[in-house]
């Protein structure tokens, strides 16, 4: 504001310098003109009287004693031959019987012109008179033109614009701070209408209204604040707001307490709370714009850490994390477990006593043509226990975590073709064609998992499929990792059934299932192998079209 004032004055005042120096030197200028123009007019009129003789010669001779006159003095005869001047040779010079003076003075017995030099930068005056006899007496003289003035005094032109522009300078500075002084020392928060400054009056008017309405809004925002703190802090779950930089903005004392930890210091990240590494992952993934769920496992007690991006604009602006304890919900999951291993060893029992059955059978006791069927039977369903409890073994294994000292570099490609060669005795059977493409992609795993997965992935591909159908295993290596894509030309999964097919022991067709030997276990053991290697799965089916179900494993290191 300051400086716009100041330019403001500054330039109105040199302007208005600039100005009056101009009109000054004008009216001096005309003022000069004026007063020279008499002298001329008087000087032709005196001239006039002196030569009042009817005879030509007798002027001329008069005239001849006036050769050394300052003024520039000519006699033309009424027809305008000159016969005489001072300055020049008459006889080069030619008829001024057409010059605008000569004229206006045989028209009205006076007459007076000006012609201009541009190139000299000088303008001559020239004034006529009529004598008696109808000669004309001519005197005339030289003049600066205003250009040519200017040009002569250009020092003085100079220092009064340096003059000019010096004044300004302090004027403008001065009238700006003055005005601007009242303005500065004006206190937002209380301001005081100045009588001296009526014209923002308004503005402070406004200003005072606007710290009313900012004050409104700050109680309202503490009351809210208040509100806020007192909901959260009865919260038995842990809750922490972080900005977009990893800083804590907020957070509740259970957070604190769960984490077993306080802020120490000037630090406000949130990385300072908990150290472990999957706390952290979460934490980045959400500030990364991806919702993360963790667990956590603190004093004894098993929590899961929830953490959400905060978009806002198409862009993350930070993230919010919520700590639930699930101890008792892990209990009850430990209890499922053992439950499910308490089953797997439990089934044996039936199939020891299958097997008896197949020797009672060896030894004669059943009629020799029901021999065969029941044998087969026996056989296939003790097969089919022998599979089950397998897939139980395998699952709980996987929910112990039992394979962690166990992890090698395995080429999934290489794994594929290990898988499609054991099963192309059933598919075959089947009517099934597989093939394997790709390339050689190298993962760090645990290598009977990996073999678990791809093996239940074809295997459902060929079982599920329908004949003359194709079953595809494909592994490339992406940008986000090692991609496994398995898919068939099969009856598909309706929609509905989708979400639930990694379930445990759940079958879309129970009695398909059972018919060709299905346990319900082998989505949950891709399942959960695919968990144990940090993986992610995507399934896509169409009934009646066919399933392509994907698995994107991390990137070896």
């Amino acid at each position: 504001m300051t400086k716009k004032i100041f330019l403001s004055t500054f330039f109105v005042s040199f302007a208005s310098v600039i100005i009056a120096i101009v009109i000054f030197l004008g009216a001096d200028y005309t003022k000069n003109i004026e007063l020279f123009t008499a002298q001329l007019e008087e000087e032709t009129r005196l001239l006039g009287t002196v030569l009042s003789d009817d005879d030509a010669e007798k002027n001329l001779a008069g005239l001849s004693n006036l050769a050394d006159f300052s003024s520039r003095i000519t006699y033309v005869s009424a027809d305008g031959t000159v016969l005489y001047d001072n300055k020049a040779n008459p006889a080069q010079m030619e008829n001024h019987a057409d010059r605008d003076e000569i004229a206006a003075a045989k028209a009205s017995g006076e007459g007076a012109s000006v012609r201009e030099s541009k190139t000299l930068s000088e303008s001559t005056i020239y004034c006529a008179r009529v004598l008696k006899n109808g000669d004309v007496i001519r005197v005339s003289g030289t003049h600066s033109t205003v250009f040519g003035t200017i040009a002569d005094l250009w020092w003085g032109v100079a220092l009064a614009l340096i003059s000019a522009l010096i004044l300004s300078l302090l004027l403008a500075d001065l009238t700006a701070n003055k005005i601007v002084k009242p303005i500065n020392e004006i206190d937002l928060k209380n301001p005081d209408i100045d009588e001296n400054y009526g014209e923002i009056a308004p503005l402070l008017h406004e200003i005072r209204t606007r710290n009313i309405e900012i004050e409104n809004r700050m109680n309202e925002l503490s009351s809210a604040r208040e509100e806020f703190s007192l909901i959260t802090e009865n919260m038995s779950e842990g809750f922490i707001i972080t900005d977009k930089e990893a800083r804590v903005l907020s957070y509740n004392s259970a957070a604190l307490k769960i984490l077993g930890t306080s802020f120490n210091g000037s630090t406000r990240s949130i990385f300072a709370l908990n150290h472990s590494e999957s706390f952290i992952r979460a934490v980045e993934s959400a500030l990364g714009g991806e919702r993360t769920e963790v667990g956590l496992t603190l004093s004894e007690r098993f929590y899961s850490a929830i953490a959400s991006p905060v978009i806002s604009h198409c862009e993350t602006n930070g993230a919010v994390i919520i700590i639930l304890d699930v101890t008792e919900k892990q209990s009850r999951e430990e209890l499922r477990r053992e439950f499910t291993s308490n089953v797997s060893h439990e089934l044996k029992t039936p199939l020891t006593t299958i097997y008896g059955i197949s020797d009672m059978l060896a030894g004669g006791i059943v009629k020799p043509e029901d021999v065969k069927e029941f044998s087969e039977k026996i056989k296939s369903e003790a097969s089919r226990l022998i599979t089950l409890i397998e897939d139980i073994i395998n699952l709980s294994r996987m929910d112990e975590n039992s394979y962690d000292d166990k992890r090698e570099t395995v080429d999934l490609h290489e794994l594929a073709e290990i898988c499609a060669g054991r099963l192309s005795e059933a598919a075959e059977k089947n009517g099934v064609l597989v093939s394997v493409s790709g390339e050689k992609a190298e993962i760090e795993g645990i290598y009977v998992v990996l073999d678990e997965i791809v093996y239940n992935l074809l295997d459902n591909a060929i079982k599920y499929n329908k004949p003359g159908g194709t079953a595809k295993i494909n592994v490339s290596n992406t940008a986000q990792g090692v991609l496994l894509c398995v898919s068939d030309t099969g009856i598909g999964i309706p929609s509905e059934s989708a979400d639930r097919v990694f379930e445990r022991f759940y079958r879309v067709d129970k009695s398909r299932s059972r018919k060709i030997g299905g346990t319900g276990l082998g989505l949950s053991i891709v399942k959960h192998g695919a968990a144990l290697h940090g993986a992610k799965i995507s399934l896509e089916s169409s009934e009646g079209v066919g399933t392509k179900i994907s698995v994107l494993f991390p990137k070896k290191g």
